[in-house]
């Protein structure tokens, strides 16, 4: 077998994304060129790398089984994968296990006088079906509906704000739009192919889809893709409008609330506002030194903006400069999020903080330490002065790669609840319309549904794959969830 460093490049590279370590595969695409090669991700399935690797395991296990006879004798210990790539020690495995197979051998003889030769078996590997938690609340099969249709790992999903439509956006360079409203049959799917021109023809990107955001009625879907391209998509599956201007890939993109601009930020250390109906741009803010990773409305004409350089910006549409710049994290700031009235701003890092912000003050509000690892997002809950639950206390919730989700009551700057039952990276919280529920995926397969009042798990359910996204609709009786394996699906607390 032969392959080209350009292959592995690849499969090093998508292994990277799907494992969540989205920064250090940019990085590592821009320097091994990934953008060059003429391989279509979309064929290339989750987790080859992997497969690949654990195939070699048994090739190699399976030569420390054949004996010096050409006899196949009985595994006795797993090899580490580190131990699979010494020489040394597979020879004096092999060289063990031959002894001890002797040994065993004569011992059988001498009490039965009949030879028994064990034969080695590969391991099978068994394709896991969605269940309920055996630990939690049973529920029925008929809760869960699975959408298949993506090619490649399912990074994002969004509800649309006025139907049940949702919207999924992959690695295959697809978004789709699925038709959720009719339970009785097969959800139908529109998928919105992302392309560029070549030679004068629209061929596939063959780029990520890595953001997307429905605007506040619900009648259009912005998304960003690795290709540098935005696109705004009507219902019908048409593009409406191309944005182009950035130079690399998109990380983010947002409506304001009255749905004239859209905002994206890009590796290219840029943001920019655009024009919905026009498709142009209004302005381009050069502000961060690094790639810009996350971006926030404040107003209808000013937002927030974070990157890799450790700096967050306040700006505003028309002025040349930020209104402000925080400075405090000692990492790359990975998401910002405003609180509901748009007073305070949160962010979250590599440096394993949670800081909030103030427009009163340079200096951050609360520095919230406890997490131990480095934290992927945050989400305000939709609670508080200004929302449509004004007499429920307002929550920030946190996830990190720790493998836990904290619940802070803000005004206090402390954690009330500590949400510990996932095993793996926690990606993705989302709370629950009334604020009542809070929804968080990981990469241990696993969606929890938590009270936010107790802090205790009511319901949890375990996917196929690792969980990048969860949602809830806006009647607050669904949930959408993408998956590191292509998955997306749908849990129906209706019928609970």
């Amino acid at each position: 077998m032969t392959f080209s460093s350009d292959e592995l490049n690849f499969l090093v590279y998508r292994y990277l994304q799907e494992s969540g370590f989205q920064h250090s595969a940019y990085t590592f695409g821009l320097e091994s060129h990934i953008s060059e090669s003429n391989i279509n991700g979309a064929l290339v399935p989750p987790a080859a790398l992997i497969s690949l690797i654990q195939k070699g395991l048994y090739y190699t296990e399976a030569e420390i089984c054949v004996g010096e006879d050409g006899s196949e004798l009985r595994l006795l210990e797993s090899l580490s994968l580190i131990d699979a790539v010494m020489p040394e020690i597979v020879a004096s495995r092999q060289s063990q296990n031959q002894q001890k197979q002797n040994v065993a051998k004569n011992e059988s003889q001498e009490t039965s006088g009949e030879e028994d030769t064990a034969i080695v078996t590969p391991a099978v590997t068994s394709t896991e079906t969605m269940e309920p938690c055996r630990n939690c609340i049973e529920t029925q099969s008929d809760t869960l509906t699975i959408l298949k249709g993506h090619e490649s790992e399912v990074f994002i999903c969004a509800w649309n704000p006025t139907t049940d439509l949702l919207a999924s956006g992959s690695g295959d360079s697809t978004a789709r739009i699925w038709d959720m409203a009719d339970s009785s049959g097969s959800p139908s799917q529109l998928i919105l192919r992302h392309c560029i021109k070549k030679g004068g023809t629209e061929v596939p990107s063959n780029k990520d889809v890595t953001s997307l955001d429905w605007n506040r009625d619900g009648t259009l879907l912005a998304t960003g893709s690795y290709d540098g391209y935005a696109r705004i998509w009507m219902l019908n599956g048409r593009v409406s409008s191309t944005l182009g201007h950035h130079k690399g890939p998109i990380f983010a993109v947002k409506w304001n609330k009255r749905g004239n601009y859209i905002l994206t930020a890009g590796v290219d250390k840029t943001t920019i506002i655009w024009d919905a109906a026009s498709g142009q741009y209004k302005q381009q803010f050069a502000f961060h030194t690094a790639p810009a990773l996350d971006v926030d409305w404040q107003t209808n004409n000013s937002f927030a903006s974070c990157g890799t350089d450790q700096c967050i910006h306040v700006c505003r549409l028309g002025l040349d400069r930020p209104v402000k710049s925080f400075y405090g994290h000692t990492n790359e700031v990975n998401a910002i999020k405003w609180d509901p009235q748009g007073n305070l701003l949160a962010s979250c890092s590599d440096d394993m903080t949670l800081k909030i912000w103030s427009m009163k003050q340079d200096t951050c509000v609360h520095n919230l330490q406890a997490h131990t690892k480095e934290i992927y997002t945050i989400k305000w809950s939709p609670t508080g002065p200004g929302t449509a639950n004004p007499n429920m206390n307002l929550i920030l919730a946190s996830a990190s790669f720790d493998s836990t989700v904290l619940l802070w009551d803000v005004e206090r700057g402390a954690c009330i609840h500590a949400l510990t039952k996932h095993t793996e990276p926690v990606f993705s919280v989302a709370f629950s319309p009334d604020g009542k529920y809070m929804a968080s995926g990981s990469f241990d397969k696993f969606v929890h549904l938590w009270s936010t009042q107790s802090g205790q798990l009511v319901h949890s359910y375990k996917g196929t794959g690792g969980i990048f996204e969860v949602c809830w609709n806006s009647r607050g009786d669904k949930i959408g969830a993408s998956a590191s394996d292509g998955s997306v699906f749908v849990l129906d607390l209706r019928e609970l």
